[in-house]
């Protein structure tokens, strides 16, 4: 009996810290998307989040600074895509997956000419005891939560968004410019200064999902390491039909076999079936679900004043 708790505390505290990188990011498309713009480079973000986390962290030691660091990364290259998407009117899916290209050949790049060596940087200043949750000690999420701050953040953030979006007149606006943005700009609603904004906040917190990553799982940047995150992001709002609430539930499902997978590869059954698991399930999510699953109106189309 002992045996059988010990594996599912394990299960859970393993699903609970990878499901919260893609919290961050799930939650930066909810927000740009019920803007009306379509964010496929969350992927870029959390790397760019990831690198920039460790960069600063590895110059100043101050891991507010750090955190801080990844935010303004992220809401750069959000106001890339921004100014692209809403004022050049391009198209978004184009400039997202430029972005990508942009942040993981830019901090492979930044990682040989800033540290001097590819693949992986240094060690640097982390947070820490996330590498104890993540190899499945559900206490240490609890017992000093300093500690896993980026964890509990996370948490904190999708209460805010839920709340904001649907009890705030910020979140009333936001939802109108994504749904009928001729209507609200009619209202008085500003449609480029919403869909900026939303853009730009979502990019930071998909790149704090990244700096969760590097200082808070481990303590270094390497290459490879978001591993398609971002895409499985961009699944969970789908799944969770563009909801703060219902992107983390996708999130925690995506989490949980993600768990399985680290938890059952001490069996005999090969690896690589545990490794193709997330991926798997992530396109059967999006088969499943995105055509019951009904986005903003106004979703990737740009607005013609």
């Amino acid at each position: 009996m002992s045996g059988l708790l010990s594996v599912v505390t394990a299960v859970v505290a393993i699903a609970l810290v990878k499901a919260t990188p893609l919290a961050y990011a799930g939650l930066g498309g909810v927000i740009s998307e019920n803007a009306g713009v379509v964010n496929i480079s969350l992927e870029g973000m959390m790397v760019g989040g990831a690198f920039t986390a460790v960069l600063a962290s590895y110059y100043t030691g101050n891991l507010f600074l750090a955190v801080c660091a990844a935010a303004v990364a992220g809401g750069l290259m959000a106001l890339a895509l921004a100014y692209f998407a809403v004022t050049l009117k391009a198209d978004q899916i184009i400039v997202g997956m430029a972005l990508n290209v942009l942040g993981i050949g830019g901090a492979a790049y930044l990682l040989s000419a800033v540290f001097g060596q590819p693949g992986a940087s240094p060690q640097v200043r982390s947070f820490g005891s996330l590498s104890h949750a993540s190899s499945g000690d559900l206490s240490a999420l609890f017992t000093n939560p300093s500690a896993n701050l980026l964890f509990w953040l996370a948490i904190a953030l999708i209460a805010a968004v839920h709340v904001v979006l649907y009890r705030t007149k910020v979140g009333v606006h936001l939802r109108a410019v994504g749904e009928e943005p001729r209507a609200a700009a009619t209202a008085g609603i500003d449609v480029a200064r919403v869909r900026y904004a939303a853009t730009i906040i979502g990019g930071m917190l998909a790149a704090l999902g990244g700096a969760y990553l590097s200082i808070g799982e481990v303590n270094l940047y390497s290459d490879g390491m978001v591993q398609g995150r971002g895409f499985i992001a961009l699944a969970a709002v789908i799944f969770g039909k563009w909801t703060p609430l219902g992107t983390a539930g996708a999130c925690l499902f995506f989490g949980f076999f993600s768990s399985l997978q680290i938890v059952l590869q001490r069996t005999n059954v090969p690896a690589q079936l545990f490794e193709m698991l997330p991926y798997v399930l992530t396109i059967i999510a999006i088969c499943g679900f995105i055509g019951r699953s009904r986005p903003p109106a106004a979703d990737g189309i740009p607005y013609e004043a």
